[in-house]
């Protein structure tokens, strides 16, 4: 599991430009969360988050748990994947959504056992379920679950996955989070990607008949996520990743332009630096 035990592979590259002290996370915050519409964690928001997980609230006043959530966020903007999720994971259910966020964006590009990244997304997706569980007007308690799956699904056997009713799951926590945040431009990027994968993997009329996965819906959510984060790497990346898994060679040219387009934004924090490097990769 990922624990304070492992040490964990750091953040490669120089991120002095992503260490946002004292009032610039709050100024940052806009670009920042444009791609998950978190709400910068201010004492009002503390207490709100307090209020809503009732006994599952440790105790904390708003105060602290402010101060303590803003720390955790600065980490995992900064690259300190480690330290922010242990710090989240610290308060519980009330940074589940930091703790989740830096658990999967590290094991994402950081962890190369393939086993071990099972493991953390496995982990991750049990965080956002208890979230869900105790803050289930929050969008991201169940965007988290659904990316945690998401990801997890995509390391096992597509057969396995489906076996096991994970796309069901995914696409029930994407619904509801785009039901509590329409503008959620993340949650668009994957339940494009859902519907993609689906078709890409098992074809368009199985993919349509058994889990409702369109090649149009998938189009039309990646929009949508485009025109709310144009310039976010990972809503590039994945519209290059949509457009081979739909069409295959015959949008190779219009993939490679998406993560092109990728490559050169440039990165507001650790996570986009990490998405950016993803989409030139791509091109190699």
């Amino acid at each position: 599991m990922a624990g304070k035990s492992s040490k964990w592979a750091a953040f490669p590259h120089d991120a002095k430009a992503y260490a946002y002290s004292g009032d610039a996370l709050k100024k940052a915050w806009p670009a920042l969360h444009a791609g998950d519409t978190e709400p910068y964690p201010d004492v009002k928001r503390a207490q709100a988050l307090i209020d809503a997980a009732g006994k599952a609230a440790k105790g904390l006043d708003a105060a602290t748990l402010a101060a303590r959530l803003q720390d955790a966020w600065r980490s995992f903007h900064h690259g300190d994947f480690q330290a922010a999720f242990e710090s989240g994971e610290a308060l519980g259910v009330l940074g589940a959504s930091v703790a989740v966020k830096a658990l999967g964006i590290h094991a994402t590009y950081l962890v190369d056992d393939e086993a071990e990244k099972l493991r953390r997304f496995e982990q991750a997706a049990k965080l956002a379920e208890a979230a869900a569980k105790a803050l289930p007007d929050e969008a991201n308690s169940h965007y988290r679950h659904a990316f945690a799956l998401g990801r997890y699904s995509q390391g096992l056997s597509i057969a396995k996955a489906l076996k096991q009713g994970i796309a069901g799951k995914v696409r029930d926590s994407l619904d509801t989070a785009l039901e509590l945040a329409p503008k959620h431009a993340e949650a668009h990027t994957a339940l494009a990607l859902y519907h993609a994968e689906i078709i890409g993997k098992i074809g368009a009329m199985i993919g349509g008949l058994t889990y409702g996965a369109k090649a149009a819906e998938a189009e039309s959510h990646i929009r949508t996520a485009l025109k709310l984060t144009p310039d976010s790497p990972i809503a590039h990346v994945e519209h290059g990743n949509i457009l081979l898994l739909l069409y295959g060679d015959k949008k190779e040219d219009d993939a490679a332009n998406a993560f092109e387009k990728a490559g050169k934004l440039k990165p507001r924090d650790a996570m986009e630096a990490l998405d950016s490097e993803h989409g030139k990769s791509q091109l190699e």
